[in-house]
């Protein structure tokens, strides 16, 4: 499926949403979110529809909306929802779509089945978006042995924060994944913010060849 990506993080709320919004709205593609763990303060498919201009038509429904934030297995075990691998087969869509993870790649989907198992299961390539800030080189470079142990593709790093630009070479000089930008922190994020910090600091041609 070209221009279909897979969107992890080494940690939550490290931007990896916000990345995946930017990345859909540039590559005028479809988002998927197939687990939502936490709906109180609304879901990232909202998020991403909000801040990324993306018409609803183009934001798939998620396969399981889990109400309690927690990893999603506790948050599924709790409302006895059992969800196994053949629950996430890939929706058909036209175009680029973009799937966005939760939290890390080894964040577990039930008590034996992690995120990192579904990627595998997909074989699609994997943008991992790392923050900048410290502890960012052992979490990108663990994150990364634990896609190339399940014989992941890795298409690239994408960092979110302020500019680290030692940290964010050695990333991707020990662990041989492409640096594909960083995507400073947006005070006011709107469509046409994102837009324009994507543009500046993302070439779009990395992610459609």
């Amino acid at each position: 499926m070209s221009g279909t990506f897979v969107v992890t993080g080494t940690d939550t709320d490290i931007g990896k949403t916000v990345f995946a919004a930017a990345l859909t709205a540039a590559l005028g593609g479809s988002y998927w979110k197939p687990v939502q763990a936490g709906l109180a303060d609304g879901t990232d498919s909202e998020t991403v529809a909000h801040i990324g201009g993306i018409a609803p038509a183009r934001i798939l429904p998620e396969r399981y909306r889990l109400g309690i934030p927690a990893s999603p297995h506790y948050s599924a075990a709790r409302q006895d929802i059992a969800m196994d691998l053949q629950d996430f087969d890939l929706p058909r869509v036209e175009g680029p779509l973009i799937i966005e993870g939760a939290g890390g790649a080894l964040v577990p989907v039930n008590p034996k089945l992690l995120f990192a198992d579904l990627f595998a299961h997909w074989g699609l390539p994997v943008i991992i978006v790392a923050s900048t800030r410290l502890g960012t080189i052992n979490h990108s470079l663990m994150t990364v042995e634990a896609l190339r142990s399940r014989h992941i593709p890795i298409h690239g790093m994408a960092f979110a924060g302020a500019e680290n630009e030692d940290s964010e070479e050695s990333i991707c000089r020990i662990g041989g994944v492409r640096h594909l930008g960083r995507l400073p922190w947006i005070d006011q994020l709107s469509p046409v913010t994102l837009k324009t910090a994507f543009a500046t600091h993302f070439n779009l041609v990395d992610f459609v060849t």
